[in-house]
């Protein structure tokens, strides 16, 4: 029968005692997004990001409401919640991506603030708050849409993206010129390529809810989506485009966020 020497026997127990390496704790970090429609869940470019775009070290929360302007997302309350987020504790660092325009531009009834004062204002108290609850902001300047006469794309929002551009340099936060990349983009395209991008063909009839099955049961409907052609807001297409604009220029505004970012 084989026997271990003495000598090697010592030698054998420090791997016998090894016991297994702790783990190590995570290091988490959250993205919030804020905004409007162009941003939020079925017609935003804010779901692609969230799914494609962010690693699983970063929880990726997608609090933009569609019809939202800078000052009705915070007059329902949906502001509180997006702090009540940035306040969870746990995460290493926590980033606040805030886009508004759309609904701030006149005729929206209980939503338009003013360009020259009221938006401005909001925008600033925005950034204010964010790293009062100890958060890192970073503004977006608003989606282009898709509209053109004689082959000419109309930046109805540049007003709105350049007021967002001051308000940027004089809080000195990073900066998403969102507006100027995608028009250019779009305008280089064309009209009939970006097209694409919206939430249905041209000429396709708005989706109809699904009958309720016949059950034993009463079904009670899920939520409906009431989506039609338009050139504002995003189909699939349009949304991993815009998506992946977005990852690209957040990697270039803020270079901490590029190990939690996916091109």
């Amino acid at each position: 029968m084989r026997t271990l020497s003495a000598a090697a026997l010592l030698f054998a127990a420090p791997a016998l005692a090894q016991t297994p390496e702790a783990p190590r704790p995570i290091a988490a970090s959250k993205i919030i997004l804020v905004g409007d429609s162009t941003t939020a869940v079925i017609g935003g470019w804010g779901p692609s990001f969230c799914a494609y775009h962010v690693t699983s070290f970063a929880a990726c929360v997608n609090l933009a409401r569609g019809g939202r302007s800078s000052g009705s997302y915070r007059a329902e309350g949906s502001w509180e919640l997006a702090l009540a987020e940035m306040r969870a504790p746990g995460y290493k660092n926590i980033w606040v991506l805030i886009q508004f325009g759309h609904n701030d531009q006149p005729g929206k009834p209980g939503r338009s603030t003013d360009l020259a004062t009221e938006f401005p204002a909001n925008m600033a108290r925005y950034v204010d708050e964010v790293r009062a609850a100890g958060a890192k902001p970073v503004l977006l300047t608003p989606l282009t849409r898709r509209m053109f006469t004689d082959g000419k794309l109309q930046n109805d929002l540049e007003p709105w993206a350049a007021a967002i551009r001051k308000v940027a340099a004089e809080k000195k936060v990073p900066l998403l010129d969102l507006n100027a990349e995608s028009s250019a983009a779009v305008q280089a395209m064309g009209e009939a390529a970006a097209d694409r991008f919206a939430q249905l063909p041209p000429g396709s009839a708005p989706i109809a809810p699904a009958p309720a099955a016949t059950t034993e049961v009463e079904v009670q409907p899920m939520a409906q989506p009431r989506m039609s052609f338009d050139r504002t807001h995003l189909g699939i297409e349009g949304a991993n485009y815009f998506a992946t604009m977005v990852t690209r220029e957040l990697a270039a505004a803020v270079p901490e966020m590029r190990p939690l970012l996916v091109r």
